[in-house]
């Protein structure tokens, strides 16, 4: 195959290639890199026996990006934030849809927890359904050995450790502080991202009281939008706390907490929030205020 139609045939696969390296490396920079690279070693091999280029080339991206993670990892080096150069290009749909990524910083927190091993096998199966066999000659493992990492990975992602555990404290304190965060600045995508779709807001009754008060909380929320129009703006007071050990928040006026803010999270968003103002439960709990 001529040059020419080499570079034809690549950049027919560019945007797909583009797709499974950003979602691989989270930086839109390095994936571009990956995808350079990917170009380099298609030039210099032959393909002429290749009955499926596009498969090929998954497999060659897909290892060049495991070498670039392993780098990484080596250096204890991790993008601070996914990077969005490209996110405006509405002319590729897949591009876009890969770099506006809803989970954002919270998926990127949970994918700097696997191995670059677990984080090819799990992003490549997973996202872009790419067999177990294929992956395997990426990783230099068996399929039954893949499959493994790719179940550990999908564990992981979806909140839950080997031992069916919660995904640890450090991730949701995470979330719960981009929650808050986000609350502050009033912004309301931010707070979507964090925010299961049904997510339900509740509270105790003397909370409920002192919402009323000041017309701030109505008895239950329910949806995203709901929740988010309910905190956007507000929140400013609250602190993040280990509440019985587990993350949270609270309002705590001169120090003495009023309210506490209990959240549950599943698969790296929040699917419920409950506020605890009653005295005698406040003064049960074990609260520990960490930011």
């Amino acid at each position: 195959m001529n040059e020419e139609r080499l570079a034809e045939r690549f950049e027919n696969d560019r945007a797909r290639l583009l797709a499974v390296a950003y979602r691989l490396l989270r930086s839109a920079s390095e994936a571009e890199d990956a995808v350079q690279e990917t170009w380099l070693r298609l030039r210099r091999a032959d393909t002429s026996d290749v009955e499926n280029l596009s498969g090929w080339l998954t497999t060659v991206v897909g290892r060049v990006c495991l070498d670039m993670l392993r780098a990484r990892r080596s250096r204890r080096e991790e993008p601070s934030a996914p990077e969005n150069e490209h996110a405006s290009d509405a002319a590729d749909p897949e591009r876009e849809a890969v770099l506006t990524d809803s989970v954002g910083q919270a998926m990127l927190t949970v994918l700097q927890r696997l191995t670059p091993a677990e984080r090819v096998a799990f992003v490549l199966h997973d996202v872009f359904g790419v067999s177990y066999e294929e992956i395997a000659s990426i990783v230099e493992r068996s399929p039954v050995a893949t499959r493994k990492l790719a179940s550990r990975g999908r564990q992981r992602v979806q909140g839950v450790t080997e031992d069916g555990e919660v995904e640890d404290a450090e991730l949701q304190q995470f979330i719960i502080d981009a929650f808050f965060r986000a609350a502050r600045d009033g912004d309301f995508q931010a707070l979507l991202a964090v925010l299961d779709p049904d997510v339900a807001l509740r509270g105790d009754e003397t909370a409920l009281r002192m919402g009323s008060r000041s017309g701030w909380l109505p008895s239950e929320l329910r949806g995203a939008e709901a929740v988010a129009r309910q905190f956007g703006g507000r929140a400013d007071a609250a602190q993040l706390a280990l509440i019985n050990g587990v993350p949270g928040a609270v309002w705590a006026p001169a120090g003495t907490p009023r309210v506490a803010f209990g959240f549950t999270i599943r698969n790296g968003r929040i699917v419920e929030i409950t506020l605890s103002a009653d005295p005698g439960r406040l003064d049960r709990l074990n609260i520990k205020i960490v930011g």
